[in-house]
């Protein structure tokens, strides 16, 4: 049975499964060219994930579930739109394939981690928030570019966007193949 107190649905963790549905409906509105719905329901969803974790703070309303959902919810919005404006042609592909190769990355050496039986804490470190940052503001401007023209700052962002998550990327990498080794080596004792 299903132990709901490890599973509070308490307000930031019902703000962010509302983050995990905006997503359906934004890949809905860039795919129909509603690029102003589109362009706003993305920034709900942005706002939302510091809304989020600036309530779960500050009223002490941690869970285990919000430190899972968080991180999910983020990946979810950001890979949908990543994918759209790559199918889109709104950003080089290269971009789309950097961004979403790391985030496989990360979920293929967890999934190593846990077959290997060690355990992986959720905490984002700075870089990666850093990146899901940038990340999220180049979408916002590649968005909001439809109607504002900015094509110097579009460039910046998407070299800055594709060379911060590649750092990212490495961060996370070195770090998974620590684990792995500390493990190992805690296996052979």
């Amino acid at each position: 049975m299903l132990n709901l107190q490890k599973f509070p649905l308490n307000v930031p963790n019902s703000i962010t499964i509302l983050r995990i549905l905006l997503t359906p409906l934004f890949i809905i509105l860039l795919l129909k060219d509603m690029y102003r719905p589109a362009l706003m329901t993305f920034a709900a969803a942005g706002i939302s994930d510091g809304l989020d974790g600036f309530i779960a703070r500050t009223t002490n309303q941690r869970t285990e579930l919000g430190a899972h959902l968080d991180p999910l919810a983020d990946k979810l919005l950001l890979m949908a739109a990543y994918i759209c404006l790559g199918a889109l042609k709104a950003i080089p592909t290269w971009l789309t394939v950097i961004v979403i190769s790391r985030d496989v990355v990360i979920v293929l050496g967890i999934a190593l981690l846990s077959l290997q039986g060690i355990g992986v804490a959720i905490q984002p470190s700075m870089i990666s928030k850093a990146t899901t940052v940038i990340q999220l503001v180049t979408v916002f401007v590649i968005l909001a570019e439809w109607f504002l023209h900015a094509p110097m700052i579009r460039a910046a962002l998407y070299w800055g966007t594709g060379l911060l998550t590649v750092i990212s990327g490495l961060h996370y990498m070195y770090v998974g193949i620590s684990l792995l080794q500390q493990g190992m080596e805690t296996k052979k004792k």
